[in-house]
């Protein structure tokens, strides 16, 4: 079983409750679960404000509950049934951190390394990222692409937000991460790999809040 839960919580009521930044509700999303310590992020969650409230999106396989921080009539979850992953076509909604890395100078070797990552901002490079990102996700064991079991469809518009900086401090550090909202329409290519995709999320910073795919099932007329 897996679940979606929405949560709604007004600004003024996160503030006093510390949740500042990408990093204060990095750490307050595990208020929805019972864990222990030890226990590893297995679930996806998305950020969202407006000029009064915020709205938080969860997305995993554990049921998550309402926090003792949040009004109960502002939770609402839903489990997703699995035949919601058995569509063909969806239309869908990402808030994902787009990125690349910037290779070091040559080596002894004359290897390049790869260093730091940074933010890609313009739209041809973000366009061709995400198409990358459901044709070849990531690489296996022996080093071949793995899809990502989609492919954006050419025929419907998408839409790029412009990059946005989420700053934020950990301790005397403080950072940030650039997320860019893609919305459009996608075709499934491989069910399986596209439910690894939707689960596990697309890119990277996925702790901060970047990755979680809003889908629709969909019907085109071709």
């Amino acid at each position: 079983m897996s679940y979606l839960a929405c949560l709604n919580l007004d600004i003024r009521a996160a503030k006093e409750l510390g949740m500042v930044d990408s990093y204060h509700w990095h750490k307050r999303t595990w208020d929805l679960f019972d864990s222990d310590s030890d226990s590893k992020r297995d679930f996806l969650h998305r950020l969202e404000s407006t000029e009064r409230n915020f709205k938080l999106w969860i997305l995993g396989k554990r049921l998550p509950k309402c926090p003792d921080w949040c009004d109960s009539q502002s939770f609402f979850v839903k489990e997703i049934p699995n035949s919601f992953l058995t569509h063909k076509r969806y239309s869908f909604d990402l808030v994902a951190n787009p990125t690349k890395a910037v290779l070091n100078k040559e080596g002894a070797n004359n290897d390049k390394k790869r260093g730091k990552r940074v933010p890609l901002v313009k739209e041809d490079d973000l366009r061709n990222w995400l198409i990358r990102k459901g044709e070849a996700r990531s690489l296996d064991s022996n080093h071949n692409p793995v899809s990502g079991g989609f492919r954006i469809i050419d025929s419907v518009p998408l839409e790029i937000r412009p990059m946005v900086e989420s700053h934020f401090k950990k301790g005397s550090h403080s950072a940030y991460h650039g997320g860019v909202r893609f919305r459009g329409c996608l075709e499934v290519t491989d069910k399986e790999r596209f439910a690894e995709s939707y689960f596990s999320g697309i890119g990277g910073a996925k702790g901060f809040g970047f990755g979680l795919m809003l889908l629709a099932p969909i019907k085109l007329i071709n």
